[in-house]
Protein backbone atom coordinates (compact mmCIF):
# COMPACT_ATOMS: atom_id res chain seq x y z
CA UNK A 1 0.00 0.00 0.00
CA UNK A 2 1.18 3.80 -0.84
CA UNK A 3 0.78 5.60 2.06
CA UNK A 4 2.71 8.61 0.48
CA UNK A 5 0.35 9.84 -2.07
CA UNK A 6 1.31 11.71 -5.15
CA UNK A 7 4.84 13.22 -5.24
CA UNK A 8 7.19 14.67 -7.75
CA UNK A 9 10.71 13.65 -8.08
CA UNK A 10 13.45 17.09 -8.03
CA UNK A 11 15.29 17.98 -10.75
CA UNK A 12 19.05 18.39 -10.90
CA UNK A 13 17.67 22.11 -10.96
CA UNK A 14 16.63 22.18 -7.33
CA UNK A 15 20.12 21.31 -6.46
CA UNK A 16 22.20 23.51 -8.52
CA UNK A 17 22.03 26.22 -6.19
CA UNK A 18 23.80 28.15 -3.42
CA UNK A 19 24.09 25.03 -0.46
CA UNK A 20 22.21 27.53 1.97
CA UNK A 21 19.08 27.88 -0.55
CA UNK A 22 19.31 23.84 -1.10
CA UNK A 23 19.64 23.19 2.52
CA UNK A 24 16.48 25.59 3.44
CA UNK A 25 14.72 24.32 0.40
CA UNK A 26 14.80 20.55 1.14
CA UNK A 27 13.22 20.78 4.41
CA UNK A 28 10.04 18.73 4.86
CA UNK A 29 11.08 16.98 1.57
CA UNK A 30 11.02 13.47 1.73
CA UNK A 31 14.19 10.69 1.08
CA UNK A 32 13.16 7.34 -0.38
CA UNK A 33 14.55 4.10 -0.92
CA UNK A 34 13.47 1.68 -2.57
CA UNK A 35 13.05 -2.04 -1.55
CA UNK A 36 12.17 -5.52 -2.84
CA UNK A 37 9.67 -5.45 -0.24
CA UNK A 38 8.28 -1.91 0.71
CA UNK A 39 8.91 1.51 0.47
CA UNK A 40 10.99 3.47 3.25
CA UNK A 41 10.70 6.94 3.59
CA UNK A 42 11.90 9.28 6.29
CA UNK A 43 10.88 13.35 5.84
CA UNK A 44 14.01 15.64 6.26
CA UNK A 45 13.37 17.57 9.24
CA UNK A 46 17.36 18.86 9.66
CA UNK A 47 20.24 19.99 7.11
CA UNK A 48 23.25 21.11 7.39
CA UNK A 49 24.91 23.21 4.65
CA UNK A 50 28.91 23.08 3.53
CA UNK A 51 29.78 25.75 1.06
CA UNK A 52 32.78 24.21 -0.73
CA UNK A 53 36.41 24.89 -1.25
CA UNK A 54 36.26 28.08 1.17
CA UNK A 55 34.33 26.53 3.72
CA UNK A 56 36.77 25.13 6.55
CA UNK A 57 34.30 22.24 7.94
CA UNK A 58 33.84 20.89 4.24
CA UNK A 59 35.34 18.09 2.85
CA UNK A 60 36.16 20.39 -0.72
CA UNK A 61 38.07 22.61 1.59
CA UNK A 62 41.68 20.11 0.29
CA UNK A 63 40.55 20.60 -2.85
CA UNK A 64 39.09 17.54 -5.32
CA UNK A 65 40.23 13.92 -4.61
CA UNK A 66 39.05 10.82 -5.37
CA UNK A 67 37.15 10.77 -2.07
CA UNK A 68 35.51 13.86 -2.72
CA UNK A 69 34.99 14.14 -6.11
CA UNK A 70 31.57 14.24 -6.20
CA UNK A 71 31.27 17.41 -4.33
CA UNK A 72 32.55 19.04 -7.39
CA UNK A 73 30.25 17.08 -10.28
CA UNK A 74 26.73 18.05 -11.01
CA UNK A 75 24.35 19.27 -9.04
CA UNK A 76 21.59 16.36 -7.01
CA UNK A 77 24.40 13.08 -6.79
CA UNK A 78 24.32 11.31 -3.56
CA UNK A 79 28.12 11.77 -1.75
CA UNK A 80 28.27 9.13 1.28
CA UNK A 81 31.23 9.32 3.59
CA UNK A 82 31.95 6.43 6.39
CA UNK A 83 33.07 9.18 9.84
CA UNK A 84 34.04 7.25 13.34
CA UNK A 85 34.33 3.92 12.05
CA UNK A 86 31.22 3.12 12.57
CA UNK A 87 28.80 5.14 10.29
CA UNK A 88 27.76 6.79 7.02
CA UNK A 89 26.72 10.35 6.47
CA UNK A 90 24.55 10.69 3.36
CA UNK A 91 25.07 14.23 1.80
CA UNK A 92 23.94 15.50 -1.64
CA UNK A 93 25.92 17.92 -4.34
CA UNK A 94 25.08 21.31 -5.26
CA UNK A 95 26.26 23.97 -7.10
CA UNK A 96 27.19 23.62 -11.17
CA UNK A 97 29.44 21.15 -12.65
CA UNK A 98 33.23 21.86 -10.97
CA UNK A 99 31.89 23.45 -8.34
CA UNK A 100 31.82 22.31 -4.93
CA UNK A 101 29.12 22.38 -2.25
CA UNK A 102 26.96 20.52 -0.43
CA UNK A 103 24.14 19.06 2.14
CA UNK A 104 24.33 17.07 5.32
CA UNK A 105 21.27 15.35 5.86
CA UNK A 106 21.03 15.19 9.56
CA UNK A 107 17.43 13.72 10.54
CA UNK A 108 14.17 11.67 9.48
CA UNK A 109 10.94 11.62 10.77
CA UNK A 110 10.05 7.96 9.65
CA UNK A 111 7.27 8.18 7.36
CA UNK A 112 6.90 4.61 5.37
CA UNK A 113 8.38 1.33 6.09
CA UNK A 114 9.02 2.00 9.47
CA UNK A 115 9.36 -1.43 10.95
CA UNK A 116 11.77 -2.36 8.19
CA UNK A 117 14.11 0.75 9.33
CA UNK A 118 13.77 0.15 12.82
CA UNK A 119 15.09 -3.78 11.77
CA UNK A 120 17.52 -2.26 10.00
CA UNK A 121 18.87 -0.07 12.84
CA UNK A 122 17.95 -2.53 15.38
CA UNK A 123 15.32 -1.04 17.00
CA UNK A 124 12.73 -2.90 18.48
CA UNK A 125 9.20 -2.69 17.34
CA UNK A 126 7.39 -5.33 19.66
CA UNK A 127 3.53 -3.61 19.39
CA UNK A 128 1.86 -1.26 16.88
CA UNK A 129 1.57 1.38 19.79
CA UNK A 130 5.31 1.37 19.93
CA UNK A 131 5.25 2.77 16.40
CA UNK A 132 3.22 5.89 18.12
CA UNK A 133 6.15 6.85 20.93
CA UNK A 134 8.25 9.33 19.98
CA UNK A 135 11.31 7.95 22.62
CA UNK A 136 11.49 5.16 19.79
CA UNK A 137 10.93 6.63 16.90
CA UNK A 138 14.07 8.46 17.18
CA UNK A 139 16.60 5.87 17.70
CA UNK A 140 15.54 5.20 13.97
CA UNK A 141 16.48 8.36 11.92
CA UNK A 142 17.25 10.92 14.54
CA UNK A 143 20.88 11.86 13.55
CA UNK A 144 23.16 11.24 10.49
CA UNK A 145 24.43 8.44 11.19
CA UNK A 146 20.77 6.64 12.00
CA UNK A 147 19.36 7.68 9.37
CA UNK A 148 22.14 6.23 6.76
CA UNK A 149 21.77 2.91 8.68
CA UNK A 150 17.55 3.58 8.49
CA UNK A 151 17.79 3.45 4.72
CA UNK A 152 20.42 0.90 4.40
CA UNK A 153 23.23 3.39 2.86
CA UNK A 154 26.83 2.77 2.65
CA UNK A 155 29.40 4.59 0.28
CA UNK A 156 29.71 1.07 -1.88
CA UNK A 157 26.01 0.66 -2.34
CA UNK A 158 25.38 4.57 -3.19
CA UNK A 159 27.84 7.16 -3.64
CA UNK A 160 27.22 8.63 -6.92
CA UNK A 161 23.66 7.64 -7.38
CA UNK A 162 21.31 9.81 -8.74
CA UNK A 163 18.94 12.03 -6.67
CA UNK A 164 17.10 12.88 -9.58
CA UNK A 165 16.61 9.71 -11.75
CA UNK A 166 13.89 7.56 -10.95
CA UNK A 167 16.59 5.07 -12.33
CA UNK A 168 18.11 4.59 -8.84
CA UNK A 169 16.18 3.63 -5.55
CA UNK A 170 17.60 5.95 -3.37
CA UNK A 171 15.89 9.57 -4.52
CA UNK A 172 14.30 12.65 -2.95
CA UNK A 173 10.80 13.59 -4.08
CA UNK A 174 8.04 16.57 -2.88
CA UNK A 175 4.62 15.20 -1.65
CA UNK A 176 3.51 18.80 -0.98
CA UNK A 177 4.11 18.58 2.52
CA UNK A 178 4.88 22.54 4.08
CA UNK A 179 6.99 23.82 6.62
CA UNK A 180 5.52 26.14 9.38
CA UNK A 181 8.97 27.26 10.01
CA UNK A 182 12.73 27.20 10.03
CA UNK A 183 15.35 27.67 12.29
CA UNK A 184 19.06 28.51 11.34
CA UNK A 185 21.59 27.70 13.75
CA UNK A 186 25.76 26.90 14.09
CA UNK A 187 26.28 23.96 12.74
CA UNK A 188 27.01 20.79 15.57
CA UNK A 189 29.58 17.89 15.94
CA UNK A 190 31.99 19.61 13.67
CA UNK A 191 35.43 21.98 14.95
CA UNK A 192 36.08 23.63 12.27
CA UNK A 193 33.80 26.89 11.17
CA UNK A 194 31.48 25.64 13.80
CA UNK A 195 30.38 29.18 14.31
CA UNK A 196 28.43 29.37 10.61
CA UNK A 197 24.77 29.58 10.87
CA UNK A 198 24.28 27.35 8.56
CA UNK A 199 22.11 24.73 10.03
CA UNK A 200 18.07 23.99 9.54
CA UNK A 201 15.55 22.24 10.91
CA UNK A 202 11.48 22.47 11.25
CA UNK A 203 10.90 24.71 14.55
CA UNK A 204 9.57 22.11 17.11
CA UNK A 205 10.45 19.33 15.71
CA UNK A 206 11.00 15.99 17.81
CA UNK A 207 13.04 13.95 15.64
CA UNK A 208 15.74 16.98 14.87
CA UNK A 209 18.93 15.32 16.46
CA UNK A 210 20.76 18.53 18.09
CA UNK A 211 19.48 21.34 19.86
CA UNK A 212 15.71 22.54 18.70
CA UNK A 213 16.36 26.14 20.34
CA UNK A 214 18.22 29.18 18.22
CA UNK A 215 21.13 30.07 20.57
CA UNK A 216 20.69 33.48 22.59
CA UNK A 217 23.02 36.17 20.97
Amino acid sequence: MNVLGRTTLLKAEFFNRDPRTVARALIGKLIIRKTPHEMLAGRIVETEAYLGENDAAAHSAAGKTARNAVLFGPPGIAYVYFIYGNHYCLNVSCMPDGVAGGVLFRALEPVSGIREMAAARDVEIVEDADLQKISTLKKISSGPGRLAGALGVTRERDNEKSFVSARWDLRIVDDGYRVRRILVTPRIGIVKAAEEPLRYFIAGNLFVSGPRQVPAE
